[in-house]
C-alpha cells in the first residue's frame, strides 16, 4: 500500500513538472492576464503584475506572435499595437483598482469614518495617477501604428480599433482620468470639512 502511495506521489510530481513551462516573452506574460467576473483588489494587483512583466519582456519570435506576421512591416506594426494594448490594459486595471477604493460621494453618515474614507481616497488617487502615467506612451504607439494603416493585421483587429479610437480622439484617458481626479478632490474636500456636528 505504501509503495502505491509513493508511486502515485511520484507520478503526480512528474506530471505537474511536465505541465510547467518557463515564461520569458511578452506574449507569454500577456496570456497570464485574465478578466474576472467580480474582480477583488488582489485580482487586479495580480493582473497589473503580469502586464508590467509583459511590458518589460522581449517580444517572442514572429512565428509565435499573437497575430500572423508576414513581413517586417507586419512585425513592426504588431509590436506597436501590442505595446499600446498593454498600456491600455494597465490603465484599465489601475482604474479598476482606484474604483474599488473611491468614495463617489461624501455622505454625512460617513462622518464617523472620516479618516478611513480619506485614506481610501488617497489610495484611489494613487491608482488613478498611476493609470495616467501609461497614457502618453499609449497615444504615441497608437499614432505610430496608425501611420502604418495599410499594413493589415487581421488577427489584431481589436487592437487596431483601439489605436484608431485613440488617434481619432474618441478615446482620451487623460480627460477621463482628469475628471475622476477632479471629482475625487471635491469628495476629499467634503470629507475634510466634516466635524463633530456633521453626524
Amino acid at each position: 500500500m505504501r509503495a502505491r502511495i509513493v508511486l502515485a506521489s511520484a507520478l503526480l510530481a512528474v506530471s505537474l513538472a511536465a505541465s510547467a513551462y518557463p515564461v520569458y516573452y511578452k506574449e507569454q506574460y500577456y496570456r497570464l492576464f485574465h478578466q474576472h467576473y467580480a474582480a477583488a483588489p488582489d485580482d487586479t494587483i495580480e493582473n497589473i503584475y503580469w502586464l508590467e512583466r509583459a511590458k518589460g519582456a522581449d517580444f517572442c519570435n514572429p512565428l509565435y506572435a499573437l497575430a500572423r506576421i508576414e513581413d517586417k512591416q507586419h512585425w513592426e506594426r504588431y509590436r506597436y499595437l501590442l505595446d499600446m494594448h498593454l498600456d491600455l490594459k494597465l490603465i484599465e486595471q489601475h482604474l479598476a483598482m482606484g474604483a474599488a477604493f473611491d468614495k463617489r460621494v461624501a455622505y454625512f453618515y460617513n462622518a464617523p469614518w472620516k479618516d478611513q474614507n480619506l485614506e481610501s481616497l488617497k489610495t484611489a488617487e494613487s491608482a488613478y495617477s498611476a493609470a495616467l502615467a501609461y497614457w502618453p506612451e499609449a497615444k504615441e504607439l497608437a499614432k505610430k501604428a496608425m501611420a502604418m494603416r495599410w499594413v493589415l493585421l487581421d488577427d489584431a483587429e481589436s487592437w487596431v480599433d483601439e489605436a484608431y479610437r485613440i488617434d481619432a480622439g474618441e478615446l482620451d484617458y487623460a480627460a477621463i482620468i482628469g475628471k475622476q481626479l477632479d471629482r475625487l478632490r471635491k469628495v476629499r474636500a467634503d470629507f475634510e470639512k466634516m466635524d463633530g456636528s456633521t453626524y
